[in-house]
Order: structure tokens, then C-alpha cells, then sequence
């Protein structure tokens, strides 16, 4: 048996894991199976796709969805499951990878509530390459080599530097 509660370093939680893995959207209680037939998934697909592009309004996306799936024939108690189920067909490009992939999203929102370990990586992402050097430097080693507490001192280490030349 091995230590489950070994300390990780960042390079671990940033591996790709598909432990645990589930949709993300949360289907209503019940039976969730709902028949769609190939042309309402076609019309979802061409007639009211979302790519995330700068133009693209997606509160009018979700508007334009929701009147297309309204005016199809269903039953009161499937209309809420067949939208969920219709939603992500809808989706194209990098607007379909939001319900996986949080990055981009992390970086226009507040840290409150993420793991320390999530943060740092986030940062370190997303500075230029000499930012990433320096704080390599600072820390002695690869900052993906270290606990996330050691990590968040190197960064704080380096923002002391930066301030007092």
C-alpha cells in the first residue's frame, strides 16, 4: 500500500487524470434518457452553433437556443432534460472545451475558493518566458518540482526582489 496522503508537487496535479471524470452538466433526477432524432442535432449544430468569438454574444446564444428547443414538440416533463442534453451540441471550437477546461476561465475570475497549487499554476502559465526563468532561478529549481507552499514562497521571494530595485 502506498502513502495516500504523500505531499505533491505542482508537476503532479498538473498530469492529466481521468479519474473521476463526469459531465459536467447536471442532468434533473429521473430517467435521463431522452430520444433526439439525428436532424434536431443537425439543426442544433448548423442553426444556433456557438464558437466563442469575439462578436459573439453568447447571453443571445443562450436566448436563440432555448426559443429553437422551445419550439420543437415535447412533452412538459422532458423539455428541461432534452435542453440539457440538446445544450452541448450547440457548442463549437473552444466554446465546446469550457465544460472541461477551466484556465481560461480561472483568468478572468476571482481565486477565491481555488486550491493554492491551482493558483500558482494558473500564474506560471500564463507569465512570459523570463518571468517563468526568474522564478525558476529564484526557487532554486523548476517551480514544477516543488510543494505548493515552497512554490508560493519563490514567487513571493521574487516579487521582494522586483520591489526594492
Amino acid at each position: 500500500m502506498g502513502d495516500e496522503n504523500h505531499i505533491r508537487t505542482l508537476r503532479d496535479y498538473s498530469k492529466p487524470s481521468h479519474e473521476g471524470y463526469r459531465n459536467t452538466i447536471k442532468l434533473p433526477a429521473g430517467n435521463n434518457v431522452v430520444p433526439l432524432q439525428s436532424d434536431t442535432i443537425w439543426l442544433v449544430q448548423n442553426g444556433y452553433s456557438f464558437y466563442r468569438l469575439r462578436f459573439e454574444d453568447p447571453n443571445q446564444h443562450l436566448k436563440d437556443f432555448l426559443k429553437l428547443v422551445d419550439s420543437l414538440d415535447l412533452d412538459g416533463e422532458n423539455r428541461e432534460r432534452t435542453r440539457l442534453h440538446l445544450f452541448q451540441f450547440s457548442l463549437r471550437n473552444q466554446a465546446s472545451n469550457w465544460l472541461e477546461r477551466l484556465p481560461d476561465l480561472l483568468r478572468n475570475v476571482p481565486h477565491h475558493g481555488l486550491d493554492l497549487w491551482l493558483q500558482i499554476q494558473i500564474f506560471y502559465d500564463h507569465v512570459d518566458d523570463t518571468t517563468q526563468k526568474g522564478i525558476d532561478y529564484v526557487a532554486g529549481k523548476r517551480l514544477r518540482k516543488l510543494r505548493s507552499g515552497e512554490a508560493w514562497a519563490a514567487i513571493e521571494r521574487l516579487t521582494q526582489y522586483e520591489d526594492e530595485e
